[in-house]
């Protein structure tokens, strides 16, 4: 129900992924009237009487709409009924009844958003935090790359993904006093054979594709994001402009179409969408609001993949073996306001 377009969007793609996967079957959570029209021998209605806007504050979401399709879907999840759910609605609000439903997995203070950024090198890069932790501390940093390489692992058959520690220069003495810890904890799961720690990297990194992981506070994941998006939707604005100043920018233009309309697929962010919510005793993913058919397909994709490769007990192993390093005795549990990346 949620995202700029819901239903219009949400079920040609959920017609897809039946269609394209044999031995999966759908929840479609929300208002009876809106999905009356889906028939499918693999999927089952199931009734929510309302709609978690997105304007909605965290508190509404949380204590006044408990019968949303967010609420219910999530609900499913925590009883078995699903192995993972999908929304693409307001994503702050997703992050807090997500915790709240089926809170976090032991060793974990945080859960963080991890979503893919398109590299260079035709691939992804995965990132977090996303947007859920604006302060992190260093534990929480190292968490996030324990959980992350979990994620990598599963989703991409890489079973020692490279970890970069975002940074303002690849040299250990640089950064503020929370990222030089960070440093020395990473490197310290290293030597522990908790992670694979390349470094520290800087913002080119990501989209270069130098390391597998990026792992940051949740501000800084968030401004990258969006500096992604917006690099993809100036490359579909540039192609689609007519060039006519003069003959000779037009003939430049056809010229140069087909490396240019590569270049826009490659750093199409339609094709890595789908963040996971890891930390959770559950898989919940987020699809982009503004996300089409198209792309909300591959968030279905991402979730059925991570339930498949069993994604939870990859992180709850991950996380178990590095526990020594973690040391959440004591570590300020301010999470409750998660920021929204919509």
């Amino acid at each position: 129900m949620g995202g700029d377009h819901g239903p219009k969007v949400t079920l040609p793609a959920c017609r897809h992924f039946l269609d394209t996967h044999p031995n999966a079957r759908l929840h479609l959570v929300g208002q009876a009237d809106a999905l009356a029209s889906f028939q499918h021998d693999r999927a089952v209605i199931v009734e929510a009487a309302e709609v978690v806007g997105m304007d909605d504050s965290v508190e509404v979401a949380l204590r006044r709409k408990k019968d949303s399709s967010m609420r219910v879907a999530i609900e499913l999840v925590k009883a078995g009924r699903a192995d993972a759910a999908v929304s693409a609605g307001n994503t702050g609000a997703l992050m807090a009844i997500a915790k709240y439903v089926l809170k976090t997995m032991d060793g974990i203070d945080r859960p963080a958003i991890a979503g893919q950024m398109p590299n260079f090198k035709g691939g992804g890069t995965t990132m977090l935090d996303l947007g859920a932790n604006v302060d992190c501390s260093p534990e929480h940093l190292l968490q996030f790359a324990v959980m992350g390489s979990a994620l990598v692992s599963v989703l991409q058959d890489n079973e020692s993904p490279s970890v970069g520690l975002l940074n303002i220069g690849e040299e250990a003495i640089k950064g503020n006093e929370i990222i030089k810890k960070t440093g020395e904890l990473l490197r310290s799961a290293a030597n522990s054979g908790d992670l694979n720690f390349y470094g520290n990297v800087e913002g080119n990194d990501i989209f270069k594709g130098t390391v597998d992981i990026v792992v940051c506070d949740g501000f800084v994941g968030n401004v990258a994001l969006k500096a992604s998006e917006g690099l993809a939707t100036m490359m579909g604005g540039f192609l689609k402009s007519e060039f006519s100043l003069n003959i000779f920018t037009k003939i430049a233009a056809i010229v140069a179409y087909p490396v240019l309309n590569s270049f826009k697929n490659r750093v199409d962010h339609r094709r890595y969408n789908g963040a996971a919510l890891l930390g959770l005793r559950g898989l919940v993913f987020k699809s982009h609001g503004s996300a089409d058919e198209l792309a909300f397909r591959v968030a279905l994709n991402r979730a059925y993949d991570a339930s498949r490769h069993q994604l939870l007990s990859r992180v709850a192993t991950r996380i178990a073996h590095a526990a020594p390093l973690l040391n959440t005795q004591g570590l300020a549990e301010n999470s409750a306001n998660p920021a929204a990346i919509e």
